[in-house]
């Protein structure tokens, strides 16, 4: 094989020994089985309380969806949250967050809880005194069927999804722990929260998220605050590099006791003598952090360079907050619990709390990111590269990519923290992402059924118009999930943990943008002007669907969203560096 071929290497190695000179990465031990059966429990309790809320409902459709317009001040501050803060926005933002940096994963908790308090501003008090069953209901009023029927199958595409990235987290859990396949965990997740959700509707779900909401929001808080607390290093420091390695400045230099460069008397290198005396006594690193790293970058989000010699997405990121905050907007989750609050004031008060419940359980999340790369990271003993890479900027002519592992921050809670925290937090990841879940499921049952099947005559003569009535109507709802079920399921293993672009992440910008291209002007029509016109309802989103499906699939997703700033990092990233 070529020398550069990650199929090269030598028995008892590996390619990046061979090709690089690197350490092979070093075997984390598997999960002890306690964290699995612990994790399953929870499930199970979940699934049993909402099975219980079935003689809730009592066959009553309004009970089903909307939960009887009844739900007061404190479950909807729950179940909002608990919608926002998903594994999405948990194991989403941790994963970029380690991947990338802080600020990547911090844009998601910040945008959703954005969204919410965006929502409590303009849209939740309209949205509960209009008394509608689900949100294409708001639109069919003002627009007509036909433009209903386009938001409905808008919506629905959307929390495809949605529904799909939260079983991805799900089952990016279930898999390390159970040691199961990732498409078998899906598919496990996918069974288990439809089954509760089509038993008892938003009461099941509803109830369900306040559990799921005690149980997640302090075991994540409680793990990321300790973390950040005790945690001795909490991003990587300067490395100390290996044999022949240059150390960057005088700093590094007197840090690590460096002695003069055998070729170059004027440069510092790495102290031999004192760190590697022997093959047995060696404490060498990749030398992936010249300068060392930081927890977070103050100027991420303003300066294009603040991570050089890394490329820094700051335009993406600014993107993303926009997506969540306005997207979310035309969210069918967060506005059926605006329908159901027993008044248009608990609907605002519940968004404005649950916006600010997000930032504050999501944001400290990212911070440990940072913490995971410390165990975790390019400079770590358990550290991969591509061995076909390089780096212009850090004068790497291989192995200068590092390939993060997709389990890095699972592994971190299953090793290096008390067993008792790491198992509250896995919890509470499997809680967040099941109340989401059954949300997603609920809502596409509905508004299928509600606002597509219903008013199949209108588009269909040879329909009868009482096709689907009050008596059928949640029977239909629950029949009607089992497709979309299957549908985010075969989404969710086609991009799940170990896909490129990042799979929860990705999946839950994707189904946000789709909304906000589509949906989001029109809602804002509903309310904000005087004579809502159907035309102009039906161009917008024609145009908006036009514009998004073109762009996905002729952007390539290879590094070339990073726009073009001067720069190593910028040009010679992705597909950019073969032609550059």
């Amino acid at each position: 094989k070529d020398s550069t071929s990650t199929e090269f290497s030598i028995e008892g190695s590996c390619c990046q020994e061979t090709v690089c000179g690197l350490k092979c990465p070093e075997e984390t031990p598997p999960p002890a089985k306690m964290f699995g059966k612990a994790v399953i429990a929870s499930i199970l309790f979940f699934v049993t309380v909402g099975f219980a809320s079935i003689f809730v409902i009592k066959g009553k459709s309004e009970n089903y969806f909307v939960a009887g317009r009844s739900l007061p001040l404190w479950v909807i501050i729950a179940t909002l949250a608990s919608q926002s803060i998903d594994s999405n926005a948990l194991l989403g933002c941790v994963t970029l967050s380690y991947k990338y940096h802080f600020w990547d994963g911090a844009v998601l908790p910040i945008g959703l809880g954005c969204s919410l308090i965006l929502n409590a501003v303009f849209i939740a008090r309209h949205i509960n005194l209009d008394r509608a069953l689900t949100l294409p209901d708001v639109f069919a009023k003002r627009y007509g069927k036909l433009v209903e029927a386009m938001v409905s199958c808008c919506t629905i595409t959307s929390f495809l999804c949605l529904l799909a990235g939260n079983l991805v987290g799900t089952g990016a859990v279930l898999a390390y722990l159970l040691t199961i396949t990732p498409t078998g965990a899906i598919w496990m997740s996918a069974v288990l929260v439809f089954a509760y959700t089509v038993a008892g509707g938003l009461y099941s779900v509803a109830y369900t998220d306040v559990l799921q909401a005690a149980v997640g929001w302090l075991g994540c808080m409680t793990l990321a605050f300790y973390s950040i607390k005790n945690e001795k290093i909490t991003a990587p420091p300067p490395s100390i590099g290996f044999p022949s390695y240059k150390y960057p400045d005088d700093t590094t230099c007197e840090m690590y006791d460096g002695v003069p460069c055998e070729n170059d008397v004027t440069a510092c290198c790495y102290n031999t003598d004192k760190w590697c005396p022997s093959d047995n006594k060696c404490f060498y690193d990749n030398g992936a952090y010249p300068f060392g790293d930081q927890s977070h970058f103050t100027d991420q989000m303003t300066n294009a360079y603040s991570l050089t010699p890394f490329p820094n997405a700051v335009v993406f990121n600014w993107a993303n907050i926009f997506v969540l905050a306005f997207g979310n907007l035309a969210a069918l989750d967060f506005q059926a619990r605006c329908m159901a609050s027993k008044t248009a004031k608990i609907a605002t008060i519940g968004c404005a709390i649950a916006g600010c419940l997000t930032f504050i359980v999501g944001i400290p999340f990212a911070y440990l990111g940072s913490i995971t790369r410390v165990y975790y990271g390019p400079d770590s003993a358990r550290a991969s590269f591509e061995t076909d890479s390089c780096h212009i900027g850090l004068g790497l002519p291989t192995c200068a990519r590092w390939l993060p592992d997709q389990d890095g921050f699972l592994k971190y809670l299953t090793n290096e923290v008390p067993s008792f925290l790491g198992t509250w937090c896995l919890i509470g990841i499997v809680a967040s992402s099941m109340s989401t879940c059954d949300g997603a499921i609920l809502a596409m049952g509905t508004v299928f059924s509600h606002n597509i099947l219903r008013n199949a005559g209108y588009f269909f003569p040879y329909i009868s118009q009482d096709f689907i009535e009050e008596e059928n109507l949640i029977t239909v709802a629950r029949i009607i999930s089992v497709p979309f079920t299957i549908a985010s399921a075969v989404i969710a293993t086609l991009y799940r943990s170990s896909h490129s672009l990042g799979a929860t992440g990705y999946l839950l910008i994707v189904a946000f943008d789709i909304v906000l291209a589509s949906v989001v002007v029109p809602l804002f029509g509903c309310f904000y002007t005087k004579k809502p016109s159907s035309l102009a309802a039906f161009c917008s989103i024609v145009t908006g669907i036009l514009a998004r499906v073109i762009l996905e699939f002729t952007l390539p997703k290879d590094g070339y969203l990073l726009m073009p700033f001067d720069g190593h990092e910028f040009l010679d990233y992705g597909a950019a560096a073969s032609t550059a």
